[in-house]
């Protein structure tokens, strides 16, 4: 089983701020989010733990499972740009990210997509018969992308709807073929 966690809540979460690569470290909230997830999950014996380099998705593997996790840059937060902490309401979008032709610096969503893909791919070739558990903490960029890595991208292209709350996961789990072909 893959257990795809979305970090506790910052205070720029609290705050209806854009949060990527320039984010905070988990609030109180997000913090005792974390330690609710702990207690959901505690029975579940975790063989691996990966995480997004950002530390509030670090912060939240640590609280759930008291393991170090594996930091892997593919799982980085989608890159905002000059977009990274302004008001949701304040930004100009382009679909569900800002407008790259207003905001210097904004990731390429093909290439963002492409990276977590790419995690997503070498995690089911080297693990799809394995019968442990792993969890994986990101944003909700990246749990939207892991969801559609498994469900497909949707039609309008939009895989955010496939995204967790802040302190929420999903499960998922390989099947017989690989997922990359949706």
């Amino acid at each position: 089983m893959i257990y795809v966690v979305r970090h506790g809540e910052t205070d720029l979460n609290k705050e209806g701020r854009l949060q990527g690569r320039m984010g905070l470290p988990l609030n109180e909230k997000g913090k005792q989010q974390a330690r609710e997830m702990k207690e959901m999950l505690k029975t579940v014996q975790f063989d691996l733990v990966f995480s997004s380099p950002q530390e509030r998705a670090v912060q939240t593997a640590e609280i759930i499972t008291n393991l170090e996790p594996i930091v892997d840059s593919r799982l980085d937060v989608f890159d905002l740009g000059e977009a990274d902490q302004s008001k949701k309401e304040e930004v100009k979008l382009k679909g569900a990210i800002p407008d790259p032709t207003i905001y210097k610096g904004v990731e390429d969503i093909k290439s963002y997509v492409g990276r977590i893909f790419d995690f997503m791919v070498q995690l089911e070739e080297q693990y799809k018969s394995n019968s442990g558990n792993i969890l994986i903490t990101g944003h909700r960029c990246t749990t939207g992308c892991i969801g559609a890595y498994f469900k497909g991208i949707p039609e309008d292209k939009n895989i955010l709807c496939y995204s967790s709350n802040n302190g929420e996961f999903k499960i998922y789990t390989f099947k017989e073929e690989l997922n990359v072909h949706r």
